[in-house]
């Protein structure tokens, strides 16, 4: 991987942002991966250099602009050009090219606009304390200068200026920092609501991968363990009872070309965004499947409807579906019981599953460590605010039971506590 770096990549030793510069030689950038403002830089400076030239003519009692002055205008502007990699020593420089210029009597002008970009890059970076030092040294040896130390400093013959100019220059800097916090304020606002949003894409993504694992984990857990009980069956008649093993045969080919197209249907999902499924997500209405899979597997399910059954939406119809299966799949596998007994009771405000079986466990039919099973019906029913209760009955046998709200999806429903898991024996986890 180190020859495939350019050239210009490659370092020896070092930190990695040494080894790696952001982009080759000849397009330098800043600190932060911007590239240096050369082409504004290069504006100010001008217009302050120009623009002084011209201001000196109508301040006549000051001293001409000469290559000194302009040297230390060209200097305070070539400052800028790293105002984003070193806002602290740009603002520095600025002050002091700026306080050297007005101690040497040269014209006011835009000088003052080298000192503003240089404090308001400071500020915008964070570093508020650094910018109030260079305004207010500059501001102090124009007092100094002004008041005090002109009878040694050019022009000659000068005197000392108003008090009211102070107030003046009090005031300019008072709304450079200003401006520069509003400016600071509204980036960091702007990186905050960036920030957001990236986390919220984040969890959104993290939600979509456990709603495929989840779908998966039901659609191959159910189809797997009908497949394997069918080929433990077709394995032991295979020499006394070729049809039956033909037959476990034909229900291991259904079962496997059922999943098969449910695997298909949920990584589908994993297409370009926007693309639509390219068939409906299971519901209720597949129920008589279900129970004819669980019937090729050995196992006699009766399906008991009460109450009037209600349009359900999308989510809710494919949770109640996969906590059926789920709980049928645990019965195919870990139950010595060859029944099983599905009530769906429609309430106003909630759909109610049980199922239940009557037992007794199979020895050993737990996986070590225990499965996701029902984990994954807990899951289901909380992402709807609905409970899952699961464990052995009083009398024998496991009971499933599922409640659902149906009035407001995916909040808790009111008057149900979090959701429930009795204990249960480790082989009635799939």
């Amino acid at each position: 991987m180190e020859n495939a770096r350019p050239p210009w990549a490659r370092r020896s030793g070092g930190p990695a942002w040494e080894r790696w510069p952001a982009t080759p030689p000849g397009e330098p950038r800043g600190r932060s991966g911007t590239r240096l403002p050369w082409l504004s830089t290069l504006v100010v400076t001008l217009v302050v250099t120009v623009g002084s030239g011209f201001a000196g003519h109508g301040q006549p009692d000051r001293v001409p602009l000469d290559s000194l002055g302009r040297a230390l205008l060209v200097l305070g502007g070539a400052l800028l050009l790293f105002r984003q990699r070193f806002p602290r020593t740009v603002a520095l420089g600025t002050a002091t090219a700026t306080a050297a210029y007005l101690a040497a009597g040269y014209p006011y002008g835009p000088v003052f606009l080298i000192l503003a970009l240089g404090a308001f890059a400071a500020v915008v970076a964070g570093h508020r304390e650094v910018a109030w030092w260079a305004l207010g040294g500059v501001w102090a040896s124009h007092v100094l200068v002004a008041h005090w130390l002109y009878r040694w400093l050019p022009p000659p013959h000068d005197g000392p200026a108003p008090w009211g100019e102070e107030l003046l220059v009090t005031a300019w800097v008072v709304a450079v920092v200003a401006l520069s916090e509003l400016v600071r304020v509204r980036r960091e606002q702007l990186a905050k609501a960036r920030a957001e949003r990236a986390a919220a894409e984040r969890r959104r993504a993290d939600e979509e991968r456990l709603r495929i694992a989840r779908e998966l984990h039901d659609v191959l857990a159910h189809s797997i363990s009908v497949i394997n009980v069918q080929a433990g069956v077709g394995l032991a008649l295979l020499d006394s009872d070729p049809e039956q093993a033909r037959s476990a045969l034909t229900t291991i080919k259904d079962a496997s070309k059922e999943a098969l197209g449910e695997v298909r249907q949920v990584l589908d999902t994993l297409r370009t965004p926007g693309d639509a499924p390219r068939s409906p997500a299971p519901g209720l209405d597949r129920l008589p499947e279900l129970t004819e899979q669980a019937r090729s597997a050995g196992l006699t399910v009766g399906i008991t409807t009460e109450g009037t059954p209600a349009t359900l939406p999308p989510g809710t119809d494919l949770a109640a579906f996969r906590i059926v299966q789920e709980a049928l799949t645990n019965t195919v596998r870990h139950s010595g019981s060859r029944t099983a007994r599905v009530l769906l009771r429609h309430t106003p405000g909630a759909l109610e599953i049980r199922v239940d079986d009557d037992g007794p466990a199979t020895a050993g039919g737990g996986e070590p460590g225990g499965g996701n099973g029902l984990i994954g019906m807990r899951e289901r029913a909380a992402a709807l605010g609905g409970t899952i209760e699961a464990g052995p009955r009083p009398d024998g046998g496991f009971r499933v039971r599922a409640r659902i709200p149906l009035s407001v999806t995916g909040t808790p429903d009111p008057g149900q506590g979090a959701d429930t898991v009795a204990p249960t024996a480790p082989e009635e986890e799939s």
